[in-house]
C-alpha cells in the first residue's frame, strides 16, 4: 500500500488495525505465566517487528493523507513501536530512549489543545512512557535509581507498561542473585541458622525486600489494598523458600548436623510466616472494623456484620495455635521459644475477648438481649485478665493494651446499654403482646405464612411471633380446604355389554298350528 491507492480514512484503520494486532499478539506471548520460552521469545520479537513496520507506515502515510494533528500522532505512535522494539531486543538503549523520549514531547504538546477527553488520554500516554525513559537512562548510566525507586515504578498501570514489568522484575531477580551471595544466615529469636541453598537465599531475600515495604517509612502511605498485596507476595516467596528446605531435607540422607540445620531452618521460616499471616489477619479486621463504624454514614458502601468479625477473629485464633504449636515443638525448648508461646498466649486471650464482644454484638443486632448482656460480661472479664497480663511484661505492647482498655471500656458500657434495653422490653412486654393477640385473625390476606397456629400446638413457640417479624399471625385457613371423605364402593356391571352370547332358538320350542291360523295372518 502507498499514498496513491489511500482514497478514503478506512485504509488507514486498515493499517492501525494491523499494527496493533501484530503487537498485541506479542504482548500474549509476554503475558504468559512462566513467560516465553526460546522459540516464543523468537516469535515475540517477530510480532513486534511487524508492528513496528505497520507503524511505520501508518506514519508515512497520515504525514500525506493526514492533517498536522494526525500526523503528529501517527509519528509518536511509530516512535512507540520501536521503542518497544528495542526495549524488548535489551540493545541500543539510547535509541529506545531518544524514540520514548520523542513520543512523549509529542503527547505534551498535543495534551495542551482540545476537548478534554483528548487532553486526558494524552496525559496517560505521557504517564505511561516516563517509566520506560527513566529505565532506559538507568540502564544507560544517566540515572542512579535505587531498587525501591524501580519497584514503585513497576506498580504502575497502563498497557504500555507491559514489556517494562517483565524487564523490571528479570532485572530485580538478577539483583537478588547477586545479594542472594552476602545472605548465608537465617536471624530468629536470636539465632542464626545457615542457608546453603541459592534458591532459598533468593526466595528469603525476596520477602525480606517485601517486609521493609509494610515496616519502613513509606508504610503509612501505602493504601490497605496495596498492603495486602504485598503480605499475598510475602506468603508466596515465604512458601517457595519452605519447598527448596524440604527438597534439601529430602535428600540430605543420613547426615542429621545438616537436618537438625535444615529443619531449624524450615522451623524458623515457618515461624515468621505465621507472624505474617497473623498480621494480614490483623490488617483484614481493622478494615472490617472501619466499615462497621461507618456503614451508617454511606449507604453505597458494602455493609460489613458484626459475624465478619467473629470469622476472622476465628482465624486469629487459629493462626495463633498453630504458631505456638510450632514454636513449641521440638526436644529442647529454649527459653526465647517458651517466651515467644506465653507471647503467643496471652495474644490469643486478648483475640478471644474480641472475638467474644463482636459475638455478643451480632446477638445484640437479632434482638437476644439475654444472650447479648451474657456475652458483653464474659468479654469484659476476658479482657480485663488479658490486660493485667499485658501489663505485667517486661516490654509491654501499648498497641495491644490500649485496645484492650478500649474493648474493655465498650464492654462495659454495651452490657449496661443491653441491660436497660432488655428491661424496657420486659416492661413493655404484656402491652406488646395484647396488641400482637389483637391482631390474631382467623383468617388474612398473608400469603407468606409457613404455618398456622392450628398446626403449632404441639411446639412450644410464640403464637403471635418475633419483634421482628412483621406479618400478622393467624389462626387457621379460612374457609378450610375441601378434603376427601371415604363412602361405601359402588359395583358397576361393565361387561354386559361387552359379552357376545350364543344364540339359544334352536332349542327353544315352537308352536304348532293348523291350516285355519294360516288363513289370519
Amino acid at each position: 500500500m502507498n499514498e496513491s491507492t489511500v482514497t478514503e480514512v478506512r485504509y488507514l484503520h486498515l493499517v492501525l488495525y494491523t499494527a496493533e494486532r501484530a503487537w498485541s499478539h506479542a504482548m500474549e506471548k509476554r503475558q504468559l505465566l512462566d513467560g516465553p520460552n526460546a522459540k516464543q521469545r523468537i516469535y515475540l520479537i517477530g510480532r513486534l517487528r511487524k508492528a513496528v513496520k505497520w507503524a511505520d507506515l501508518f506514519s508515512r502515510l497520515c504525514a500525506t493523507k493526514g492533517d498536522s494533528r494526525t500526523s503528529l500522532e501517527a509519528e509518536a505512535y511509530a516512535s512507540c513501536m520501536n521503542g518497544l522494539l528495542l526495549f524488548e531486543q535489551d540493545r541500543n538503549w539510547d535509541t529506545a530512549l531518544k524514540n520514548f523520549i520523542s513520543a512523549r514531547a509529542v503527547y505534551e504538546e498535543l495534551g495542551k489543545y482540545g476537548d478534554l477527553e483528548n487532553q486526558v488520554l494524552c496525559r496517560e500516554r505521557v504517564e505511561e512512557l516516563e517509566p520506560s525513559i527513566r529505565y532506559c537512562r538507568h540502564k544507560i548510566g544517566e540515572s542512579n535509581l535505587k531498587t525501591s525507586e524501580l519497584l514503585q515504578i513497576g506498580e504502575m498501570e497502563g498497557p504500555a507498561l507491559d514489556l517494562f514489568k517483565a524487564k523490571l522484575e528479570a532485572a530485580m531477580a538478577e539483583a537478588r542473585s547477586q545479594q542472594a551471595a552476602s545472605l548465608t544466615e537465617f536471624h530468629w529469636l536470636g539465632h542464626r541458622f545457615p542457608i546453603s541453598n541459592a534458591k532459598t537465599r533468593v526466595a528469603i531475600l525476596k520477602a525480606q525486600e517485601l517486609e521493609k515495604d509494610l515496616h519502613g517509612p513509606a508504610a503509612d502511605s501505602l493504601s490497605a489494598e496495596k498492603k495486602l498485596a504485598v503480605f499475598d507476595k510475602i506468603y508466596i516467596a515465604y512458601q517457595e523458600a519452605r519447598s527448596f528446605i524440604r527438597s534439601d531435607l529430602a535428600s540430605a540422607g543420613n547426615a542429621d548436623s545438616v537436618k537438625d540445620d535444615l529443619n531449624g531452618l524450615d522451623k524458623a521460616v515457618g515461624a515468621v510466616l505465621g507472624q505474617r499471616t497473623i498480621e494480614r489477619n490483623q490488617l483484614l479486621v481493622s478494615i472490617a472494623k472501619s466499615k462497621l463504624a461507618r456503614r451508617r454514614e454511606d449507604k453505597n458502601e458494602k455493609v460489613a456484620k458484626p459475624e465478619e468479625l467473629v470469622r476472622l477473629y476465628d482465624l486469629l485464633l487459629q493462626n495463633t495455635a498453630d504458631l505456638s504449636d510450632l514454636v513449641s515443638s521440638g526436644r529442647d525448648r529454649k527459653p526465647e521459644e517458651v517466651a515467644f508461646s506465653e507471647d503467643c498466649a496471652l495474644r490469643s486471650m486478648a483475640f478471644r475477648a474480641q472475638r467474644c464482644f463482636y459475638l455478643a454484638k451480632s446477638y445484640s443486632s437479632a434482638g437476644k438481649r439475654t444472650e447479648a448482656y451474657a456475652l458483653y460480661c464474659h468479654a469484659r472479664s476476658l479482657a480485663e485478665n488479658a490486660l493485667k497480663k499485658f501489663q505485667t511484661m517486661m516490654d509491654t505492647d501499648e498497641a495491644m493494651t490500649k485496645e484492650l482498655k478500649t474493648l474493655y471500656n465498650e464492654c462495659r458500657a454495651n452490657s449496661c446499654i443491653e441491660h436497660a434495653t432488655g428491661i424496657m422490653e420486659d416492661e413493655k412486654a404484656p402491652e406488646n403482646l395484647s396488641k400482637k393477640i389483637s391482631t390474631i385473625s382467623l383468617s388474612g390476606v398473608d400469603k407468606k405464612v409457613e404455618k398456622f397456629l392450628v398446626e403449632k400446638l404441639d411446639v412450644y413457640e410464640s403464637a403471635v411471633g418475633e419483634s421482628n417479624v412483621k406479618s400478622v399471625p393467624r389462626i387457621g385457613v379460612f374457609p378450610p380446604a375441601f378434603q376427601s371423605t371415604p363412602r361405601n364402593p359402588i359395583v358397576l356391571d361393565l361387561a354386559y355389554n361387552c359379552i357376545d352370547f350364543p344364540s339359544l332358538e334352536n332349542r327353544m320350542k315352537k308352536d304348532r298350528k293348523g291350516f285355519i291360523s294360516r288363513l289370519w295372518r
